[in-house]
């Protein structure tokens, strides 16, 4: 049984339930959320964790003591088999979550942080790898050190969000490539020179080529973080020796209970509800 091994981002998600996304010149008032842990690279990471893989994370933190604290005493419960966390002279990165009546979501992010991670940085995370071993990358990092990682890694997933031109030439380089629909249009016929391509789309499901998975039947409440469950499950499923095929299945299941609850980090699934999901119950 392999490890999961995830380098990206760690930070403060700040949500804000509004009615619509503002207009240009527009000023809203939104319904707040309690801040809490995110950022697609932790996310990812716990729910992995969460389902019962080994999990190291890699993340790079800034400065600022208490919202760097705070991070890591969230982190502190999870049960992680090694934490990685360098500080960098930079506030730890946040973003705005914008969730929209229907449960949509739109995000924006700071990146100053996750951009200065160095490969040298993140070189520990990826000693004694495996075959039976699973990279996981996202799009926070800087495309360089992105390119690195992958290169490193005997079996890695690349999911490209947020997506920054460019991201296509890392393609080819990633075992796996796990994207929505607005990133699989950005990378173009780049997709086409990966093994193993998913492409997800919310209520619609998912396609792993020319195959379909439909999505699993729920009333959306906020579909943010989402995707960050589907990938972690993924990962996950495949380093405990599961198929692309199973790993999905599993996969959508985990990222349906997500939607069904306000949030991203309070939304992600627990451990006893993903060993549900996991054995089927």
């Amino acid at each position: 049984m392999g490890r999961v091994v995830v380098i990206g981002n760690a930070g403060l998600d700040l949500g804000l339930a509004v009615p619509h996304l503002p207009r240009p010149g527009e000023t809203l008032v939104g319904s707040p959320s309690p801040r809490a842990p995110g950022g697609k690279g932790l996310n990812q990471a716990v729910v992995a964790a969460r389902y019962g893989a080994r999990v190291t994370f890699c993340a790079p933190l800034g400065n600022d003591e208490g919202e760097a604290k705070e991070i890591e005493r969230h982190l502190s419960r999870e049960g992680f088999d090694s934490l990685i966390l360098p500080r960098l002279p930079y506030p730890t990165d946040f973003s705005l979550l914008m969730v929209l009546p229907n449960g949509e979501n739109s995000i924006v992010s700071t990146s100053a942080c996750s951009l200065a991670l160095t490969f040298e940085q993140a070189r520990p995370a990826l000693s004694d790898l495996t075959t039976d071993d699973v990279v996981l990358v996202q799009g926070n990092l800087l495309l360089e050190t992105t390119s690195a990682i992958l290169a490193a890694a005997p079996r890695s997933i690349f999911n490209p969000a947020p997506f920054w031109p460019g991201a296509e030439k890392l393609v080819p380089q990633a075992n796996i490539v796990i994207a929505n629909r607005i990133e699989a249009e950005a990378l173009g016929p780049a997709l086409d020179r990966v093994a193993i391509a998913i492409v997800t789309s919310g209520a619609e499901g998912c396609r792993l080529g020319e195959r379909s998975f439909p999505a699993e039947k729920i009333a959306a409440v906020d579909t943010t973080g989402c995707g960050d469950t589907f990938c972690g499950v993924v990962a996950a499923a495949l380093a405990q020796g599961a198929s692309v095929e199973s790993a999905i299945g599993v996969a959508q299941k985990a990222a349906a209970l997500t939607a069904t609850r306000p949030g991203a980090f309070a939304a992600l699934p627990s451990r006893d509800e993903l060993k549900s999901i996991r054995l089927g119950a």
